[in-house]
């Protein structure tokens, strides 16, 4: 079974090229994005399949044998004798079933974002609650070693795998693969914000191959490649010419309810997707909710929620999560702080002033990786580099960084520290960005909503760019985490910090 990726070579063409030989052959574009969809999802399901027998007759094995050992369900008026082997086979099938149901291989979901992981997670845990409980039903002694092995194991590993199809998935996309060609329908500004919303995500699987306007190709062209190929009185002919499987609705004033209706109607005729792009940006799907009222899809948008359970669960996850990281690094922080005393005269340990949650000042330590008297120099240096004025300023080769700070600062050992700040209650694992206070002055609109949680050790600016991102793009990522957090999210997260440290993309 192979998926094809062959480059969609017309997409690259210029749209007059791109011209279908008749412009109602079908199935044709639809038809090869859903066959690499389908194909796709059979091997996430075979892929899953193999994880789950492996992780579940493994337990077996390693708990209780292939031996005579067996299960007696207590039904009633007689003992079923169940051999441990029939019910390793029933755990492999009602799993795989459960990751069906829950719509886990959707080929929405695949290849960004964290609900395909959220689903795999809601799949497993769901199956086992249903297979204790109809084990405690049967009155069926199954051995619970045998079931803690099996749920964390499966869990990770199908984890795991997902991530490894979607690294597969993005790579091919990138190179121009499996990818849905998209037609942007709606007013021109709100395509452009769509248009480069959807560009800065190459690896999301869509590409805009053109835009229906109002005034259509009296219009210049949307952006350097996309160009405008139609006007709303003609909307499929157009995307029947552009060979495009996929139309989104940016949002415009003229399209009335009957147009978009009959829009809808014609694009299923082609087995194409119809996407209504919101106006609403930077919010994640679990805070979105659709509910039908009179024929209407009303989107309901739920507020961010950081009190109670969700606050109980952030600060239980960091403070466990840094003592164990603390015991897991101490071997490491002893080492670089006799490196750090041994070649340059000065403190260990550095403090800096930042603004914490709530606009509170706190002291944020590293591993000292500069000369005593670094910050004195910091005016004269900036003024030396024309940057005194802007934010976010970072020194070029500065001079100041010991050989020692230099090292230390490219595998971020420098901040290990910080897990006490983790324990003292200033700092959380996953956060936004901890900024000085002249950064914070600096703040516009709603960017103090960012000061609604701790600063982090790491997040989405660290993962998306680290030092090299630019104010606006650090203050746009800091506010849609702290507007979209979940326990999940911070694991991903955490694991992309892992990697980008362990590739050496650290802050130099």
């Amino acid at each position: 079974m192979a998926i094809d990726e062959r480059p969609q070579t017309h997409a690259r063409r210029p749209f007059d090229e791109r011209v279908a030989p008749t412009p109602r052959t079908f199935p044709s574009p639809a038809a090869r994005v859903r066959r690499w969809q389908r194909l796709f999802a059979a091997l996430l399901s075979i892929t899953d399949t193999i994880v789950i027998a492996i992780v579940v007759f493994g337990a077996q094995v390693a708990r209780i044998g292939f031996g005579q050992d067996l299960v007696i369900a207590g039904i009633p008026d007689e003992n079923v004798a169940v051999a441990y082997t029939v019910v390793s086979i029933v755990m492999v099938l009602g799993w795989a079933l459960s990751l069906r149901l829950f719509g886990t291989r959707d080929h929405k979901i695949i290849g960004t974002g964290v609900v395909e992981y959220k689903r795999v997670t809601n799949a497993t845990f769901a199956f086992f609650g249903v297979f204790a409980i109809l084990a405690f039903a049967l009155q069926a002694p199954i051995g619970r070693s045998y079931l803690l092995v099996a749920l964390p194991a499966g869990w990770a590993l199908l984890i795991f795998s997902r991530w490894v199809w979607r690294k597969w998935l993005i790579g091919r996309r990138r190179r121009g693969r499996l990818l849905r060609h998209a037609v942007l329908v709606g007013d021109r500004a709100s395509s452009i914000h769509v248009a480069q919303q959807i560009q800065r995500d190459p690896g999301c699987g869509l590409e805009i191959v053109g835009a229906v306007t109002e005034h259509g190709s009296t219009e210049a062209a949307l952006t350097d490649d996309i160009p405008v190929i139609g006007d709303w009185n003609n909307v499929l002919e157009n995307v029947d010419r552009a060979r495009a499987d996929t139309v989104i609705v940016t949002g415009n004033h003229s399209l009335n309810p009957r147009q978009l209706r009959e829009l809808g109607w014609g694009l299923e005729e082609r087995k194409a997707s119809l996407i209504v792009a919101p106006a609403l940006t930077d919010v994640a799907g679990p805070r979105i909710h659709s509910t039908p009222v009179a024929g209407l899809p009303l989107i309901h948008v739920d507020y961010p929620e950081f009190t109670g359970i969700h606050r109980f669960l952030k600060r239980a996850s960091d403070v466990l999560g840094a003592a164990f990281l603390i015991v897991l690094a101490s071997p490491i922080m002893i080492a670089v702080a006799i490196a750090v005393k041994a070649t340059s005269p000065g403190p260990v340990l550095y403090g800096q002033e930042r603004i914490g949650r709530d606009g509170i000042p706190f002291k944020m330590w590293k591993f000292r990786s500069m000369v005593v008297g670094a910050d004195d120099q910091l005016r004269s240096l900036l003024d030396a580099q024309g940057t005194s004025d802007r934010p976010l300023f970072k020194i070029v080769d500065d001079p100041r960084i010991t050989p020692v700070g230099r090292f230390i600062r490219r595998y971020s050992l420098d901040e290990l520290p910080q897990f006490f700040n983790v324990l003292g209650g200033t700092m959380s694992l996953v956060g936004p960005r901890p900024q000085v206070a002249a950064e914070v002055a600096l703040y516009e609109g709603g960017a103090h909503r960012r000061l609604f949680m701790r600063p982090g050790i790491s997040g989405l600016w660290q993962v998306s760019g680290r030092s090299d991102l630019d104010w606006d793009d650090a203050i746009r990522l800091d506010l849609y985490y702290v507007e979209n957090w979940s326990l999940t999210g911070d694991l991903v997260i955490l694991w992309r910090t892992l990697r980008a440290v362990a590739a050496t993309e650290g802050a130099r």
